[in-house]
This record gives structure tokens, C-alpha cells and sequence, in this order.
């Protein structure tokens, strides 16, 4: 937690006026803390719980942002105070048990604000007071002028609204007036004495205020008289004078920033002119290459009509070549059937071809054996037949045949 970015006062970090007006309210609280037990709600960097702590009797400063509560442990160490990280909407602690319940600037930051009224009500002991602040929605508005609102406030009020939101919850509400306003101080050089106060024609209007400070309870408030807080540095046109000695130092680096800027402005106008030449010629370009497009866009309407054309065309051959097809094949599948049914007979023909052919290799068997026998009968009878003769031509060429045949005697053997 660093810097100050707007969510949470810094010690340190924000300007002086912005830290007294916080202050102030903690210095205002501080008085009707003496003795008591007090909660501080929404205690941020721990600063305001501090100055509770010194009038209280325990002090238990709440606060959501982890951050936050680490910084004021660091910095605030003290004896009666704890400081816990809890949500102002959800606050871990038993009915009744505080005196004094402070919740300064933070009612704005809640999404469901009405919590923390109940919760402040609930935790408030019999005779108990509820002290918290907001900033006027009608002067921030105003003061803000064309500058954004601030991003961590949810939900601003006005004096009415703000008024009627308290009434809702406690039966006792007094609500004053916050504002920084010019005054005549006499105090001594050394050490502040007891002082009085004196407010001329009262606080002014309560559209006009700058912040609300409201007094709760559920019995009889505490006297809403006037408060006066005179910061340290408390010589406001001194504090102007180095004020504006600030904004002239400034105001010159300002200045300086913003000739750099009006160089540097220059700089792009001259570039700026450089790119609009060079967009005019990018212009001239794509101006062309859409009358190009253009034409290819006819061509290409064209080429598809063309291809359409062509295309009934090839639709017209694919339906004739579909046709063609299917009287090929209504004669395929009928050739088909013709020639399975011839093959069919052919094969029944082969089959008592085969029969018949088979029958007539065994008959051939039989055959040739039997021609193997003849042939074989035959041998033997020529084998015979030689032997025979062989013998006849022996006896031809006997003596004895040879005499008889002279005689006529004896058997008549072949032609001899």
C-alpha cells in the first residue's frame, strides 16, 4: 500500500488538506470515545485508529483489504488496539459489544450498505453511539464536474437519502455538516490552549456541505453542537501562498509537458499528412483493384454460366450413358443366365462325355490287353512253327526220307 490511489487515505501520500479533512473526523470521534470500547469500522492504513486508541479504552479497527491491515499492524502497534481483517457487513463480534461504532467513508464503497447499518445497530451496547460519515453526492457532482467519478465508490447520497437510509435503523439521527472553511485563528506561539468557537450564521446549506457526519443511536444522541479542528499547519493563506507556488511549479512542467506535446503533435500532423498521401494513393489502388475485381467478377459469371451449360450438358450424357448402361446390362445379366445355362448343358454333355470316354479307355485297356495276349499266342506259335519246320527240314534231308521219297514210300511232307 504504497501510494494513494483514491480507495484509501496514505499517510504521507495525499496533500494536506485532503489528510485533514480526514483527521478531523477521527480528532471529532476521539472525544466521545474516553473510556469506551470502540469498533472502527473500515479503518484503512490504521491512522484514525490510532487517535481512537488514545482516548479508548480497547479499540478493534476492521478492515477487508489484507494489504491494509498489514500496513496498520506495521505501523500502529499498540497495546489496546487489534486491527482484524473482516468485512464492515459481516463483523465477527457478539450483540452489544461496543460502545462507540465508527464507520468514516466507507458506507459509499458498499455494494450492500444496508448491512453495515444493521450491523452497527446490533453491535452497539444500551446507550451506545454510531458516528459515520459519506461525501454529499450533490457537491461531488457538482465539483467533479466533466472528471469521472470515483471508481471505488458503489453508491453516493444526498442529505435526504442519507438521512432517511440512518432513520430506517436507529430511532436517533443528527447529522453535521463537514466543509473546509476559512477562519481567524488566535493561539498562542508556543502551545495551544483551550479554545472557543464561534460559527457565524451557522454551517450554511446542507446541499452545499462537503461531507455528512451523522450521530446515531437507539436512545438519545449526543449534543449536535459545532466542532472546530485547526490542523497543525494552520495559516491557510500561508498554506495557499505554497499552494500556489505548487500549481506554478506545476503549471510549468505542465506547460513544458505540453509543448512537448504541441512538438510532438506537429510531428504526427506532418506524418499524418505523409500517411494520408500515401492512403489517397492506397485509395487510387484499391479503387483499381475493385474495377479489376470487377471485371473478374463478370468473367468469372460468365465462366460459370459456361460451366453450367457444359455441365447440363455432361448431365444429359451422364442420364443417356446411365441408360445406355442399363440396357448393357439388363443383356449382360441375360447373356448371363443364357450362358450359364449353356454351360450348364455342356457341362452335363462333358460329364457323359467323360463317362463314355472313361469306359472306352477300359474297353481300350481290355483291348490292348487282349491283343497283348494274341500277340503273345502268336509269338509262341511262330516259336512253334519255326521249330516245326526246323524239324521238317531235318527230315527232309534224311536219308531215310530221301529213299523213300524215291520209292514213294513214307508221308508227303509240304511241297518237297
Amino acid at each position: 500500500m504504497a501510494e494513494f490511489t483514491g480507495e484509501r487515505v496514505v499517510p504521507g501520500k495525499v496533500d494536506v488538506d485532503l489528510w485533514n479533512e480526514h483527521v478531523a473526523r477521527y480528532v471529532f470521534a476521539a472525544r466521545l470515545a474516553g473510556g469506551k470500547r470502540v469498533l472502527d469500522a473500515g479503518c484503512g492504513s490504521g491512522y484514525g485508529a490510532a487517535r481512537l486508541a488514545l482516548r479508548a479504552s480497547r479499540v478493534v479497527a476492521v478492515d477487508l483489504a489484507e494489504e491494509a491491515i498489514d500496513y496498520a499492524r506495521q505501523h500502529y502497534p499498540m497495546p489496546n488496539l487489534d486491527f482484524v481483517r473482516a468485512s464492515c457487513t459481516q463483523l465477527p463480534a457478539r450483540d452489544g459489544a461496543f460502545d462507540l461504532v465508527a464507520a468514516f467513508e466507507i458506507i459509499e464503497h458498499l455494494k450492500d450498505w444496508e448491512k453495515l447499518l444493521q450491523e452497527a445497530g446490533r453491535l452497539l451496547a444500551p446507550g451506545g453511539q454510531f458516528i459515520v460519515s459519506t461525501p454529499n453526492q450533490e457537491y461531488y457532482g457538482a465539483s467533479r464536474g466533466l472528471s469521472e467519478p470515483n471508481p471505488y465508490h458503489v453508491h453516493e447520497f444526498g442529505f435526504e437519502e442519507f438521512r432517511g437510509a440512518l432513520g430506517k435503523v436507529f430511532p436517533q439521527v443528527s447529522i453535521l455538516m463537514q466543509n473546509h472553511v476559512a477562519a481567524f485563528a488566535l493561539h498562542p506561539v508556543q502551545a495551544f490552549a483551550p479554545a472557543e468557537a464561534y460559527v457565524e450564521s451557522g454551517g450554511g446549506e446542507a446541499q452545499d456541505s462537503h461531507f455528512f457526519v451523522a450521530i446515531c443511536s437507539n436512545s438519545a444522541p449526543a449534543e449536535a453542537a459545532s466542532f472546530i479542528y485547526v490542523p497543525k499547519a494552520a495559516n491557510i493563506l500561508r498554506e495557499r501562498e505554497l499552494h500556489i507556488e505548487q500549481l506554478d511549479r506545476a503549471l510549468a512542467k505542465e506547460q513544458g509537458e505540453k509543448q512537448k506535446l504541441l512538438e510532438m503533435y506537429r510531428e504526427q500532423t506532418a506524418e499524418l499528412e505523409e500517411r494520408n498521401r500515401w492512403a489517397a494513393e492506397l485509395d487510387a489502388d484499391l479503387t483499381a483493384a475493385r474495377n479489376r475485381i470487377a471485371g473478374l467478377q463478370q468473367e468469372l459469371a460468365a465462366q460459370q454460366a459456361a460451366a453450367k451449360e457444359m455441365a447440363d450438358g455432361y448431365r444429359v450424357k451422364v442420364a443417356d450413358l446411365e441408360q445406355e448402361n442399363r440396357r448393357t446390362l439388363e443383356w449382360g445379366q441375360e447373356t448371363e443366365r443364357r450362358l450359364e445355362s449353356e454351360l450348364a448343358r455342356v457341362a452335363t454333355d462333358l460329364e457323359q462325355r467323360a463317362k463314355e470316354l472313361a469306359e472306352c479307355v477300359r474297353l481300350l485297356d481290355r483291348a490292348e490287353a487282349t491283343v497283348t495276349e494274341r500277340t503273345l499266342w502268336a509269338q509262341r506259335l511262330e516259336a512253334e512253327l519255326g521249330q516245326v519246320e526246323a524239324q521238317l527240314g531235318m527230315v527232309r534231308a534224311s536219308r531215310w526220307m530221301r529213299l523213300g521219297r524215291a520209292f514213294g514210300l513214307g508221308p508227303k511232307l509240304g511241297n518237297g
